[in-house]
């Protein structure tokens, strides 16, 4: 069974329980531990020098993701990554989602549009240093987790201007499961140009001020997102 490695270097006292949680989220997603493998409490709490406390309420937040399950009496495990069924299910329910989404914030372009492409330079630049990165032979975790989550901030845009606080609660559970095809795709993130072309087509359809060519665009977006997925899979 694997032995569990933790970067301790970024565990600080402020932010405690967020710097444990992305801590053990970054040993998941490095994809070097074997599913199945347990995860105790104590020994995580020991290799990353704080108390068990802030190491149990990390694990109870990544149960949700999926990345963990637990089992009574038995505790916490690694688990498998999403096979080509639960990716696909996955992926087209987050495209009915942010479609909708794109439809309803397609009406207020005003607001939504500044915000929107700041989020998109913000989401450009980090994919820049993720193609640096592989340009000089190096896969850097820490790389893939800002570039990921630029990319999330993008699309929280639209949910905030959608008008719809259900669709941003349900947008809030989806995306916890999103980290489960980061453990697929941080093998490489090999899309970074494609995923910047068809953002920058979502801005594009919204500037237009039809609702449903921001929705086609947000649609087409995802459903590629998940032929990029499965190839990634295989």
């Amino acid at each position: 069974m694997n032995s569990l490695t933790f970067n301790t270097t970024t565990i600080a006292r402020r932010g405690l329980r967020d710097d444990v949680h992305d801590s053990i989220l970054e040993l998941l997603l490095r994809g070097d531990t074997e599913p199945g493998t347990r995860l105790s409490i104590d020994t995580i709490a020991r290799q990353l020098g704080v108390s068990p406390t802030p190491v149990r309420e990390a694990l109870v937040q990544l149960e949700r993701t999926g990345l963990v399950t637990r089992e009574a009496l038995k505790g916490y495990r690694v688990a498998p990554p999403l096979g080509a069924e639960q990716i696909t299910e996955l992926v087209r329910a987050r495209e009915m989602l942010e479609g909708t989404a794109a439809l309803l914030a397609g009406s207020s372009t005003t607001e939504l549009l500044p915000e929107l492409r700041a989020a998109h330079e913000r989401h450009r630049a980090a994919g820049e240093a993720i193609m640096s990165a592989m340009d000089d032979d190096h896969d850097d975790v820490a790389l893939s987790a800002e570039y990921y989550a630029r990319d999330q901030d993008f699309h929280r845009v639209i949910f905030r201007h959608c008008g719809n606080r259900y669709l941003s609660e349900m947008k809030d559970n989806l995306g916890a499961q999103l980290h489960r095809l980061r453990q697929i795709v941080n093998r490489g993130v090999t899309d970074v140009q494609e995923a910047i072309g068809e953002h920058e087509a979502i801005i594009a359809a919204f500037e237009t001020g039809d609702p449903q060519q921001a929705q086609r665009a947000m649609e087409q977006h995802i459903r590629n997102v998940l032929v990029r997925s499965l190839r990634d899979e295989q």
